[in-house]
């Protein structure tokens, strides 16, 4: 089968999302399919760029290449899955939070774009007719099923997936920090971290590794020379795949802060890497997997609290421990297979 994967791509930004397309592609791959990941740029400001990305997508050609038939679009991005093609589906991450779930809260920006309400108006409209005309429609969670259902009206079913290199994480000890790989961004809340670790009473430590905002980074830069954290805080700013796994392997515990996520791979690289992991109660994606008390600690954005929970695991090991493995034993109980999702992409 000839399938082109469609999505969007910020230059000069890799992260999740594009590290999915490439996955998928290659499990397509494997199994014999013909496959193309066919992205338009993306850039949502000013409003006209915003709106003449959601063109680009709706005017892409998908439906033969070089006097070939392509069989099927997979559709993965706003604005790409706009894109014409009578056996489009969708397995999407996310629509434009701005338009939605982040609108007028300290994490958007589109409300304060000239007209913005009409574009989020737009956009909303755009969503629900092209979105439809999919012959199926799936999400890569169910917090992203519960958007589009809340605010489109439209139905899907979740397909989960297995995160980059799951096989090769591991468990090698449970050391005396607390990692915490991300981009660097206001949304995903490194900042708590770091003001926890003003609260420690034990000898515990926190890595952050990742590179992002420079705003954001200078902010936390200031927590760490404003509260003495040198020596508690390390930014290992951008680390190899390898490197990861091998914090993952080592850390006594993994935090997670961000905002409502879609998905969030860090919750299951922890648990495959059999880590506790900390999430909060407006973490959306990752409450999915994560269990108060059984397999991590959900709680409020709180830095005294996170700290609180940290120097328990520090204190207690072996419950530490107990986490991790039935944190790891959660994600075999949900069948996390490629098999499985390419099965129902395809059929």
């Amino acid at each position: 089968m000839k399938i082109a994967i469609a999505t969007v791509q910020v230059p000069f930004i890799r992260g999740g999302a594009e590290i999915l397309t490439e996955m998928l592609r290659e499990q397509l791959v494997k199994r014999g399919h013909q496959v193309d990941v066919v992205t338009i740029p993306f850039k949502w400001y000013p409003g006209e760029t915003l709106m003449n990305c959601m063109m680009m997508g709706r005017l892409m050609d998908l439906t033969e290449v070089n006097g070939e038939k392509i069989d099927r679009v997979i559709a993965m991005k706003f604005p790409a899955y706009y894109v014409k093609h009578e056996n489009k589906v969708l397995w999407l991450m996310h629509q434009h939070r701005q338009a939605y779930d982040l609108w007028e809260t300290e994490f958007g920006d589109l409300h304060h774009f000239p007209k913005g309400d009409k574009i989020r108006e737009f956009i909303c409209e755009c969503d629900k007719q092209y979105i439809s005309e999919a012959k199926s429609v799936f999400t890569i969670a169910h917090n992203t099923s519960k958007r589009l259902k809340k605010f489109c009206g439209i139905d899907s079913e979740t397909i989960y997936h297995p995160p980059l290199n799951y096989e090769k994480l591991h468990c090698d000890s449970y050391g005396d920090y607390v990692f915490y790989p991300s981009r660097i961004d206001s949304i995903k809340r490194q900042r708590l971290l770091v003001e926890a670790a003003r609260y420690f009473k034990t000898d515990v430590k926190v890595v952050l590794a990742g590179s992002g905002s420079e705003t954001e980074l200078r902010y936390i830069h200031d927590l760490i020379k404003k509260y003495k954290l040198k020596d508690r805080v390390t930014l290992a700013g951008f680390i190899s795949e390898q490197e990861k796994m091998d914090y993952y392997a080592n850390c006594l515990g993994v935090y997670f802060g961000a905002y409502d996520e879609d998905y969030g791979y860090i919750t299951l690289e922890g648990f495959f890497s059999e880590k506790p992991v900390i999430v909060h109660q407006d973490a959306g994606g990752p409450l999915e997997f994560v269990e108060d008390g059984r397999n991590g600690f959900v709680i409020e954005a709180d830095a005294r609290i996170v700290a609180e929970k940290i120097d328990y695991w520090y204190e207690n090991r072996q419950k530490a421990e107990e986490m991790g493995r039935a944190g790891k034993k959660s994600l075999i109980d949900k069948h996390m297979d490629w098999d499985y999702v390419i099965d129902k992409l395809l059929n």
